[in-house]
């Protein structure tokens, strides 16, 4: 279960208007990274309506004044750590705008994002978007790729084959799915989809919410001219505990109804 400990409304929000996004942002005793993400949509997005979800999923102080900042955000606690899956799916259930954003601590803004992506959720055939994702060296991440299949994942961890799926360019496209560090919906298509499988603890999330968009006719879309910079941490080639989470999320994927209905689907 988790616990509200605090929201903060400024005044247009205390009369009415209902924000125009929601985003979803999950603390691992990560406020300082968030402190940075907070002052980037601060700086850059004060020209949205935007309300911010701030889940401290592992227990840490706050560290900063709610006041401080010019768009609400509601701060939940966690009694015991939640997945990824759960944590924002929680978080939609206290959300109020027509778009629901989910966003990792480590993402970076240089700019506003938001409004070229809201432009491609403008088509309604498509069911999510996403920005081009940066290394902190400026580098490209690979965040856009074809749904993983066994004998991909084989080649890969032999180091056959593996190849970068998709060449960015300046058009915007519709890979098969993106990654989970900085996803757009509209409200009414997360809430179609009942958010993320929470039997997905961590990993595999994106991949799955993707594969059922796709299964519902949506597109998953990935707009280039729009950047974010990830301060990735890298934690899970460190730990034993996420090595076991990814592999067994890789399996409850090729076990999944969702992943053969896919293959069915995809058949010529």
């Amino acid at each position: 279960m988790s616990r509200n400990l605090a929201t903060k409304l400024p005044a247009e929000c205390a009369v009415g208007l209902a924000p125009d996004i929601s985003i979803s942002v999950v603390s691992h005793a990560q406020i300082g990274l968030v402190v940075d993400l907070l002052n980037g949509l601060e700086t850059h997005c004060q020209r949205l309506r935007i309300e911010l979800i701030l889940t401290l999923n592992l227990e840490e102080p706050l560290a900063f004044d709610l006041a401080t900042y010019s768009f609400p955000i509601t701060v939940l606690k966690n009694s015991f750590p939640k997945g990824f899956a759960a944590n924002h799916n929680q978080a939609f259930t206290h959300t109020r705008g027509r778009y629901f954003c989910v966003i990792n601590p480590d993402i970076r803004l240089d700019s506003n994002p938001f409004t070229k992506l809201l432009a491609g959720l403008d088509n309604s055939s498509v069911g999510v978007v996403a920005p081009s994702v940066k290394a902190e060296s400026g580098d490209l991440e690979v965040t856009a790729r074809r749904f993983p299949s066994p004998f991909k994942l084989l080649g890969k961890l032999f180091g056959i084959g593996w190849a970068q799926d998709y060449r960015l360019g300046a058009q915007s496209f519709c890979p098969d799915w993106v990654g989970g560090m900085f996803m757009l919906f509209s409200h009414d298509v997360f809430a179609k989809l009942k958010g993320f499988d929470e039997r997905y603890f961590l990993y595999y999330e994106d991949v799955d919410i993707c594969a059922r968009l796709r299964l519902l006719g949506y597109q998953t879309m990935l707009c280039p001219l729009v950047d974010v910079t990830h301060h990735a941490r890298r934690q899970s080639h460190r730990e034993f505990r996420y090595l076991r989470w990814h592999l067994g999320s890789i399996a409850r994927f090729f076990l999944s109804r969702v992943y053969w209905k896919l293959q069915f689907l995809q058949e010529p």
